[in-house]
């Protein structure tokens, strides 16, 4: 057991960190304007400050309170980056619908315990999304699925 909570004082850190350089580089790069005629640097400006507080906010409840030593398991991330490959692997192959059922399968098996009417629910769910946000809503030109036997 650590004196601090290590974890969420990196994250917070983390976060005030991104904060300021997205802060830092719209406000460098772009107009701020005024307030009654805000430019195009205002709104990434404001985001990037207020991702930044946030990150203060996740940080100082951390200095006071205990932590655990977090589990480190290799694997999740591989199974996650496998998933992103997969789900490129099979779009253009077999259709967005085969590839989305792809990457959620392939994804879940980050998890220690897999549990199979979840998944089936969770693939069907993410499909039906996909299917209505890029097929119906935004009319891509994408194949849905494709046999290519």
């Amino acid at each position: 057991m650590f004196s601090r909570d290590y974890r969420d004082i990196v994250g917070g850190l983390l976060l005030v960190f991104l904060g300021l350089v997205f802060a830092g580089y719209a406000y460098v790069q772009y107009d701020l304007g005024t307030l009654r005629r805000m430019g195009p640097g205002m709104f990434p400006v404001m985001l990037g400050g207020t991702l930044a507080l946030l990150g203060v906010f996740h940080t100082i409840p951390a200095l006071t309170r205990p932590g655990v030593m977090p589990e480190i398991r290799i694997f999740s991330p591989l199974f996650v980056l496998a998933g992103c490959a997969v789900f490129a692997l099979t779009l253009l192959a077999f259709g967005l619908v085969p590839a989305v059922i792809a990457i959620t399968v392939v994804s879940s098996m980050a998890e220690l315990e897999i549990r199979p009417l979840r998944l089936v629910l969770l693939s069907a769910a993410l499909s039906l999304i996909a299917w209505l946000i890029f097929g119906i809503g935004f009319g891509l030109n994408l194949p849905m699925f494709r046999w290519p036997f």
